[in-house]
Formats: structure tokens, sequence, C-alpha cells
């Protein structure tokens, strides 16, 4: 795990974040409270929403802002809370689009509201309606919040609007990756295609983005920054290409996540994309996409997507991303403490089971 990875300044630094995102929910659910007890429920479902999870971007606006100011200060700790803000912010959106109510086998923010309206005698699909209107509005105050955070960094006004910069840009390219992600849906998307959408949708403000972000608040140079932009988005797609193959061939019990929910979505990975054109394909291709999808059937479908070799493809294209990452790192003029901490990062890549 990349936080496994990171020194342990940035554990500390963990801690710091954890009470910042404290205070900032505690001060909105106050400002809530003066619009009613179900604006106040909102924030509450926001709030819960940003518990848990492995925190990878604020540790990692933490790493690179140490390795050039020396320490975190409390700025940096608003830059990284700021980044687990917005993180949140894409989940809540995220779930809507895919028309999830549980997230960590617990009610989501959509599927709070969606059981509210059912209790208060909404249809089904009114509740629905209701929930994920809920949920839309919770990410998008998330947003609104992770930008503010930023804005009131107590920095030059250079450095603060590069920062901003930098968040608009993530937002922006993310949108343009999750929109990617919706067409493709059912559209059988090729190689290059799936690519681009993963190092926009994710590794864009996963990895480089807060990478970056750390370095401009601790004094990197434009080279740097640049440079840390780069190993961000190999790292990203590495990671992101190893959470589709657990979703698929992963343990429940380690990664907390159904093997069978991708398979039943039909959800358009590399994985698949390489599997669809062997002619194996046809003979369990019935049951992607298949919301009845049962256990046999998800183990057919397994079976031809390792027979094909799709699973070794996408297995070599991770080691070939690390491997990009690494090279960009021994090329960079980074802090040692950095060049190490993301070197080891690129090799748990490779590795890692959640």
């Amino acid at each position: 795990m990349i936080g496994a990875t990171l020194d342990r300044r940035i554990d500390r630094g963990g801690v710091a974040v954890a009470e910042f995102l404290d205070d900032f929910f505690a001060r909105q659910l106050e400002r809530a409270a003066m619009h009613g007890d179900d604006y106040v429920r909102l924030w509450v479902a926001a709030r819960d929403g940003a518990a848990g999870g492995k925190r990878i971007r604020p540790e990692l606006v933490l790493a690179a802002h140490a390795a050039f100011a020396g320490s975190s200060t409390a700025e940096s700790v608003r830059l990284a809370s700021a980044f687990e803000i917005l993180h949140t912010a894409f989940l809540v959106h995220d779930d809507v689009i895919d028309h999830d109510l549980v997230r960590r086998g617990a009610p989501n923010v959509a599927g709070r509201f969606a059981l509210d309206g059912v209790a208060r005698g909404l249809t089904t699909r009114r509740a629905n309606d209701y929930g994920e209107a809920s949920a839309i509005l919770a990410g998008d105050l998330l947003i609104a919040g992770a930008l503010r955070v930023v804005a009131e960094l107590e920095a030059p006004r250079r450095v603060r609007a590069a920062l901003l910069g930098i968040v608009d840009e993530c937002v922006f390219v993310a949108a343009a990756g999750e929109h990617a992600d919706v067409r493709q849906a059912g559209a059988a998307p090729g190689e290059r295609d799936i690519l681009a959408m993963i190092e926009n949708k994710t590794a864009s403000y996963s990895f480089s983005a807060p990478l970056q972000a750390g370095a401009v608040l601790g004094g990197a140079s434009d080279a740097v920054v640049a440079r840390l932009g780069e190993i961000g988005r190999h790292l990203g797609v590495a990671f992101q290409l190893r959470d589709d193959l657990l979703g698929v061939y992963g343990s429940p019990e380690a990664t907390g996540k159904s093997v069978l929910s991708d398979l039943r979505e039909g959800k358009e990975t590399l994985l698949i994309a390489y599997a669809r054109v062997h002619p194996d394909w046809a003979r369990a291709a019935e049951g992607f996409g298949n919301p009845e999808l049962d256990d046999i059937g998800a183990a057919r479908l397994r079976r031809v997507i390792e027979s094909s070799g799709a699973r070794a493809r996408v297995e070599r294209l991770i080691d070939a991303r690390c491997a990009a990452a690494v090279t960009a790192i021994a090329a960079a003029d980074l802090p040692h403490g950095l060049h190490e901490a993301l070197t080891v990062t690129a090799g748990t890549c490779t590795e890692r089971a959640r």
C-alpha cells in the first residue's frame, strides 16, 4: 500500500488531516443547522462519506510538500485535506452515476436519503430520485468546499493561484474521464480510449495533482512539478489497472468489494477489451453485464478472460507503467526521501492485494 511506503512523518500528518476534516465538517454542520434538520442530515451523510478509505491523496500531498519544505505545516495539512474532500465529492457523484446505494458495506449518501424517502411513504422510484438528488447536492457542496479550503491557504498569491489552477484542472480533467467512462459503457471501447479515460478520471486527481500541489506549496521548481505530473500519471494508470484486476480476481475479504459487481455491471475495463477480441469470449459473453450473474457464470467468465491472455496482458501493462514511473523518478531531481518513497510505491502497484 502507498501509505506504508511513505515517511513516518506523514503518519503524524495523517492524524492532522483527520483533525482538520473533523473541524471542517463540524463547521459545515453548524452552518447547516440554520437551514433545518434535513440539511444537517445531508452534511452528516457527506461527513460519513469522507470517513475511512486509504487517504492516498493527502499522503501524497504531504510527502511532496515535506520533501521540498523540510516538514509538514498547517497549510500543507489544509491542502492535503482539500484533496480528501474533493475525493469524497467524486465518490458521491460516482455512486449517483453508477446508481449505487451502498459504499463500504453501508448506505451511501444516495442510499440514506432513498431509505428516508421509503420511510416517508414514497415509491421506490421517487425515493431513489430523492436519494440521487441529495447526493448530487452533497457532491457539489464538497467540491465547492475543497476549492474554498485551497483559496483560503495562507500562501503567496502566486502560489495560491497555482494551487487553485492545479485543483481546477484536475476537476476539469476528471469530469472528462468520467464522461468518457459513461459513454464507453456497452460500447466495446479499445485500449487507447480506455487508457485515456483512466489517465483523466483517476490518474490526474489521485496521483498527479496531489504530488504537484504538494511540491508547489513546498517551493519546487516548475520542471520538477511537471516531472511529478508524469510520474503520477504512470502510477495512477498502474493503480487503476490493478484495481480492475482485483475487481474480478481479488479476494473480497481483502478488498472489501464483491468480485461479481464489475462483471454484473458490465464494466468496460482493459481486461474486458483484451478478452473480447479472443474467440473464447463468445462462450461466456452472455454473462457479462447480466445483473443476475451468479458465481458459476462469473467463474466461467474468469476462465475465459484468463485463457484469452487478457489477464496476462494487463499484468504486463501494469509492469510497464510501473517501470515507466521508476524511469521518470530516476530522471527527476527529487529529494532522496520522496525519490525512495515513490520508487517503492511503484513496486507496490504491481503487488498489492487490496
